[in-house]
This record gives C-alpha cells, sequence and structure tokens, in this order.
C-alpha cells in the first residue's frame, strides 16, 4: 500500500475517531486527537517512532477526568500528511509541534512522551522555552554505543532513499501474525488485539514506513545528549524493566544525565508498558502532575 492512509477507509478501525479532527498548519494537515475535561491542566501526547494516537487508547479515557489533552500523528506518520522528509529531525520535528500547539491555542501545562517521543518533549523545552513536567514513557534518550551511534543513522537512510525496502517491510507486515510475532520480540510486549490492528494497519502501509525510516535516518540523539545538563524541568522517567527495545540500564545512564530527573521502574512489562497497563502509567503521570503543577502554583 504505497498510497496514504485513508481516514475514511484504514481510519474507520481507529479507537476514540470520534475525538478525531484534522488541523491545517502551513502546508500539512495533522491529524489530532482531543479528549478530557475543558479548564482541566492541559497535557500534551508524543507518541514513538512508528506509532501514531492509537497507542494513546488505554491511557486517554483513562486520564479523561483529570487533563485537558491533545495527542498527534506525528510528522509522516499515520494520518498526518504534507511534512516534507527533512522535517523529521528532532529539531524541525520540535517547531512543527509548536507550530500545531500554536495554531491550537494549546499551551500544555504537562507533555508526556513514549520512547522517540520523550526525546522530542526535551527538545521542545531546549528549542521553545517549555518550562513544565515531562513525563518519560520507556524513554528513548540514549545514543546507539560505540560505532552504532553513527552506523545505525546511516543505514536507516540507506533504508530510506531506496524506494524498495519499506514496501517490502509493509508487505511483511500484511502476513497473518507478523506484527504480533514482531512486536512481541521487539518491545517485550503483550498488547490488545484493537492495538494489533492498528499496527498492523500502520506497517502494511508503505508511505507510514518511509516515514518512521525517516525519523529514524535523521534523529540526533547524540546531539541531544550534549544539552540534556541544560534541561531544568522536572523529569518523571517510567521504564519498564523487561523492554526489549530500550534496555533498563539505558534508562538509568539517560537518568544520570538528566539533573532534575526521577526514574520508576515498571515489573514486567515490555516497551509499550503504557498500553499494556494504561492505568498504571495513568497513575504515574497524575501522581507526578498533583506533586509538579501543585509546587508550580
Amino acid at each position: 500500500m504505497s498510497r496514504p492512509l485513508d481516514w475514511n477507509r484504514e481510519g474507520r478501525i481507529w479507537p476514540h475517531r470520534e475525538t478525531s479532527d484534522f488541523v491545517r498548519v502551513g502546508s500539512a494537515t495533522w491529524h489530532v486527537q482531543r479528549m478530557g475535561e475543558a479548564g482541566a491542566p492541559r497535557l500534551l501526547l508524543l507518541h514513538g517512532t512508528g506509532a501514531s494516537v492509537h497507542s494513546w487508547r488505554g491511557l486517554m479515557p483513562a486520564l479523561a477526568s483529570e487533563f485537558d489533552m491533545l495527542a498527534m500523528d506525528l510528522p509522516r506518520h499515520g494520518f498526518t500528511t504534507g511534512h516534507p522528509p527533512e522535517a523529521t529531525s528532532l529539531p524541525a520535528m520540535a517547531r512543527a509541534v509548536q507550530r500545531l500547539i500554536d495554531e491550537a491555542d494549546f499551551v500544555p501545562d504537562i507533555v508526556a512522551g513514549h520512547s522517540a517521543g520523550a526525546a522530542l518533549a526535551l527538545q521542545l523545552a531546549l528549542d521553545h522555552g517549555y518550562a513544565g513536567p515531562i513525563v518519560g514513557l520507556n524513554s528513548a534518550l540514549r545514543p546507539f554505543p560505540g560505532p552504532a551511534a553513527q552506523l545505525f543513522p546511516a543505514f536507516a537512510k540507506l533504508l530510506f532513499v531506496n524506494p524498495f525496502v519499506p514496501r517490502v517491510f509493509s508487505g511483511m507486515a500484511k502476513l497473518s501474525g507478523d506484527t504480533d510475532r514482531f512486536l512481541a520480540k521487539a518491545t517485550a510486549s503483550q498488547i490488545d488485539r484493537e492495538g494489533l490492528a492498528c499496527y498492523e494497519t500502520l506497517l502494511s502501509n508503505a508511505r507510514h514506513t518511509k516515514g518512521a525510516l525517516a525519523m529514524m535516518a535523521n534523529w540526533d540523539l547524540p546531539a541531544l545528549r550534549t544539552r540534556m545538563g541544560e534541561v531544568g524541568n522536572p523529569i518523571l522517567l517510567v521504564h519498564s524493566d523487561k523492554d526489549a527495545a530500550i534496555p533498563l540500564d539505558w534508562a538509568r545512564e539517560a537518568h544520570g544525565w538528566l539533573p532534575t530527573s526521577r526514574l520508576e521502574v515498571l515489573d514486567g512489562l515490555g516497551h509499550l508498558a503504557h498500553e499494556e497497563a494504561p492505568d498504571l502509567a495513568a497513575r504515574h503521570i497524575c501522581e507526578f502532575a498533583a506533586e509538579t503543577l501543585g509546587e508550580a502554583a
């Protein structure tokens, strides 16, 4: 499937479809979801590489009575369209998200990001003056060790420029059961059928997989690493001990680079812990918000 995802076709299975909207900002059209209590603290949700707003399907209802929430499909992901490949670098993506929330008149009180979304939250703090609390869920903050730091982005760029590769990935995802096995092996998480159906739809679409490859190719975590000491936001890192994508030791190392961070470990869960146990993730976010936003007030 090389065409863009169609909201009236593939989007029919998307969780909380009734909360979705499409927001035009410049040449881009963003798919966003808005849920929660008007007047409550504003929570911005940033998904990770290769995902979409569907990854918050359990967490958003669990938080709906406590927050006014905005989630979006990141550039070149899901049903968001119109961003060029260069918009997938970390600074460029932070600029794009900032333009979106400016257009939506949504000034976040707290930001939660999963995996690469946590790095994006830090970039918003460093480049755009966001000073509130940040919750990183199984955060992808540590650069790959040694030569892999240079080899991995180069490999992702090689895959990205080869027009056959995203289609090969997408073709593999169409095989029955492949998405389930891939996610279980890559993340050590077991998620529900609704989530698996959404991931299978995404991974079966060459444009989405190409967007994920572009994000990996342009993600410069070593540059972010050099600036982490500048981050003064209150930070909670919530990380699973069984995460097969981002080892817990990597989270502990990143925690040591962030002067205002706290690390909480979840037992027995994988990289998609917020999808496996949304109520548990929601509790951590609510408690941290009560602590930090109360102090700010």
